[in-house]
């Protein structure tokens, strides 16, 4: 443990698997008290007992503004303020815009963009009050499909980008406000983490590595932790002077 992020609270949306759980296990290494909020209770609860006394659990709907305020309001009341916010839960959909049906473009939407939404307006209300002394950090989990569309990624496509551009408006907002809060967004892209586990019981584990992994300059799948450590930047004071950005990890396919 090296404490960079000693003395700050993060609330991590999706915590209980894949990003966010890597997330919240590196935060708490770092020093962080770490909230795990998912609406998987089981696995959430099991994120946060190996995070010891650093960390707790909620359940948390994202797409419910009750639930964010009840998950936000019992953060401060567990560990007395609140830092970081990261907003990891997201679901994929591999459809095109003639196959998608409305209800699946608004499910997406609904957790992918609304989700992070909701997470900032309450989040920076309430991180604003804890800022005197430790500086806010904001970070959305978007994607590399939320600046590279495909021919059948129409709603994720979509949402990732709202995240992206939603990520800026935040930033502004809070700089021209005063807060001491900064507001960043992510673009991974193939991670080795649950949410490719439809790909992986299609193919099985070998095969999906390859296809996915041909998809990647570099020629592979990115490890949870290749993201989990710029989040930490992110949430760290070593990125002060950082707001309204992009960071990539996408293995070069954006430089193509």
């Amino acid at each position: 443990m090296t404490d960079r992020l000693a003395g700050k609270v993060a609330l991590i949306t999706g915590g209980a698997s894949g990003l966010g759980a890597n997330a919240a296990e590196l935060m708490a290494r770092e020093g962080a008290k770490v909230v795990v909020a998912d609406i998987a209770q089981e696995r959430g609860q099991a994120v946060a007992a190996q995070l010891g006394s650093a960390g707790h659990f909620v359940k948390l709907d994202v797409t419910s503004e009750d639930n964010w305020q009840a998950a936000i309001q019992e953060t401060v009341s567990r560990f007395g303020a609140l830092h970081v916010l990261l907003n990891s839960a997201g679901i994929g959909l591999s459809k095109t815009v003639e196959e998608i049906q409305l209800e699946e473009w608004r499910r997406v939407h609904a957790i992918d963009l609304d989700g992070v939404f909701l997470g900032c307006k309450h989040g920076v209300a309430e991180i604003k009050k804890h800022t005197r002394k430790l500086g806010g950090s904001v970070i959305n989990i978007s994607s590399i499909s939320g600046i590279i569309a495909g021919a059948n990624m129409a709603a994720y496509n979509s949402a990732k980008a709202g995240v992206r551009l939603l990520s800026k408006s935040v930033a502004l907002h809070c700089a021209k406000s005063g807060y001491n809060i900064r507001c960043n967004s992510v673009h991974p892209t193939f991670i080795d983490t649950p949410i490719l586990d439809k790909y992986r019981d299609r193919f099985g584990n070998d095969l999906m590595q390859q296809k996915l992994g041909r998809q990647v300059p570099i020629g592979r799948l990115g490890r949870p932790e290749e993201v989990g450590w710029a989040l930490v930047f992110l949430a760290s004071d070593e990125s002060s002077f950082m707001t309204g950005s992009e960071v990539v990890i996408d293995g070069g396919i954006s430089a193509m």
